[in-house]
């Protein structure tokens, strides 16, 4: 028809990049709303002004700047309950951290997190029976966390890039809290004493930490040493799965940094 020539098209765009309404363009032009509206989207997508088209820079392939402390938390988190998937009803993978709903401020930490590391994305929550899913898209998952790869965590090797050990290391407790409030937790132990020949009970704080990683644990060790923490190895049901924090100093130490999940 002849509405829908070059020059009523050119004609229309024209009035809508100066602002003119969708409708208002549509009466003066005798042209349906809807063929207005997918001149105006076709024609702002191909200006690089769609909503949605817009790739947002990343840190390591644009060189924008990172919130380091940030990152340094939610790669402790990833490492213990994150996973990066990609289906095929979006068009971008998304990192998906699980977080327990008894600890809704470690769900609000975690969102605060993502968005401090993508600013320019999406990120969402989803209610699943006793969790919450924090969920981030953004098409440079994999630039940001190469840990990620096909299968469980445990089943392949896990090692830290040097640009992120760098990161770890000027940011320790971070990692080191991200770790905990995924995989770890702060619980109150006892024993008993024999004390002038009667028998008390004596109670004292403990972190412990399981990943049934090698590779992660030894990223959770490696930084508590450097932190000056004191650790030991504890098996349970014949699996050296757990890592212990009991000794007072050190527990004080991560009470004053990570404290427990709330």
């Amino acid at each position: 028809m002849s509405f829908h020539r070059a020059e009523v098209r050119q004609k229309a765009l024209t009035l809508l990049r100066g602002g003119i309404r969708n409708a208002d363009v549509a009466r003066q032009l005798g042209i349906p709303q809807g063929t207005i509206g997918y001149w105006k989207h076709m024609d702002r997508a191909q200006r690089g002004q769609c909503p949605g088209k817009h790739d947002p820079p990343c840190p390591r392939c644009d060189g924008r700047e990172l919130d380091e402390s940030a990152y340094s938390y939610l790669l402790g988190l990833y490492l213990g309950d994150g996973h990066i998937s990609h289906y095929s009803a979006h068009r971008v993978p998304n990192l998906m951290i699980t977080c327990a709903e008894s600890w809704p401020g470690l769900i609000e930490d975690c969102e605060k997190a993502m968005r401090a590391v993508f600013p320019e994305n999406s990120v969402c929550r989803v209610r699943k029976t006793g969790c919450r899913n924090v969920k981030v898209y953004s098409k440079h998952l994999h630039c940001l966390f190469p840990q990620h790869g096909p299968g469980k965590k445990h089943d392949r090797r896990i090692a830290l890039e040097p640009w992120q050990q760098a990161i770890v290391d000027a940011h320790p407790w971070e990692f080191v809290r991200g770790l905990i409030h995924s995989d770890g937790c702060r619980i109150t132990n006892w024993t008993t004493r024999l004390v002038g020949g009667e028998q008390k009970r004596y109670e004292y704080p403990r972190y412990l930490f399981t990943n049934v990683s090698d590779d992660i644990r030894r990223l959770y060790t490696d930084t508590l040493d450097r932190l000056g923490i004191e650790w030991t190895h504890c098996t349970r049901h014949g699996k050296p799965y757990n890592i212990s924090v009991a000794k007072k100093s050190s527990v004080a130490l991560l009470d004053a940094h990570v404290g427990p999940k709330y």
